[in-house]
């Protein structure tokens, strides 16, 4: 770039920088009564803005390079590892977040997608200190978002979320494991009580029972002779 163009770069640079209007009067004298120096420092500044902009560039360039490589390596180990050591991994990072984590069997995954199809839509109970909340999960491809009933029936499907979870299935033909994890509200829920949420999912749609599988039909096809308490008895009955 010539001489004159870094100058009347730098000079629209410095003009969109937000302390211009300050600075103007003083800008102003400078190039008035000694124009040489004027030109000089705003070719300097150019430059050395330049200088900057290449090396954030080169520095962002590298940091894609050691992102690329270090998620090559965890994905070489993840394929290299045993299912049992993937899964003391993915508890282990999992476990220090405010979040909640499960490996399943990849027979329990297809077995709550076939459910989720026939059954989108379900209700758990949830332990409160007054009783119990009802919780509404609906179902949208590999993941499962929650929200409470009386948001459900107040926003429908604008209802917030409470919790959320998600399932990667990278492994499910070469090791057999689908890895979950869930995201929640902290302001609405516990640890604890997400993850009473999430392994009720895993008993209603992975590995259900009888009683279980009729409630979820009952729900499903004939709701008017549906009961809260019917579900409460169920979970009830896995705490004695």
């Amino acid at each position: 770039m010539t001489t004159s163009k870094l100058a009347e770069k730098a000079m629209e640079n410095l003009k969109s920088n937000p302390y211009f209007e300050k600075y103007a009067k003083k800008i102003a004298t400078l190039q008035e009564t000694s124009p040489e120096e004027f030109l000089s420092k705003l070719q300097e500044t150019e430059i050395e803005r330049r200088r900057k902009a290449e090396a954030a560039k080169e520095e962002e360039r590298k940091c894609a390079l050691r992102a690329s490589a270090s998620s090559k390596i965890q994905t070489d180990t993840a394929l290299q590892s045993k299912p049992k050591s993937l899964a003391t991994i993915w508890y282990e990072y999992y476990g220090q977040k405010d979040g909640v984590a499960a490996v399943v069997p990849a027979a329990n995954f297809l077995s709550i997608l076939e459910n989720s199809r026939t059954h989108p839509l379900f209700l758990f109970p949830l332990p409160r200190s007054n009783g119990y909340e009802f919780v509404v999960c609906q179902f949208s491809g590999n993941d499962i978002h929650f929200t409470t009933l009386i948001n459900y029936q107040t926003h429908k499907e604008n209802a917030p979320e409470c919790l959320t979870l998600t399932h990667y299935t990278d492994l499910i033909d070469s090791k057999g494991i689908v890895l979950m994890r869930g995201e929640f509200d902290t302001d609405l829920l516990t640890v604890s009580e997400a993850q009473c949420l999430a392994n009720q999912l895993q008993l209603y749609y992975g590995i259900p029972t009888e009683s279980k599988k009729r409630l979820l039909d009952t729900f499903t096809n004939n709701p008017s002779a549906f009961k809260f308490m019917d579900l409460v008895s169920e979970l009830e009955n896995l705490t004695l």
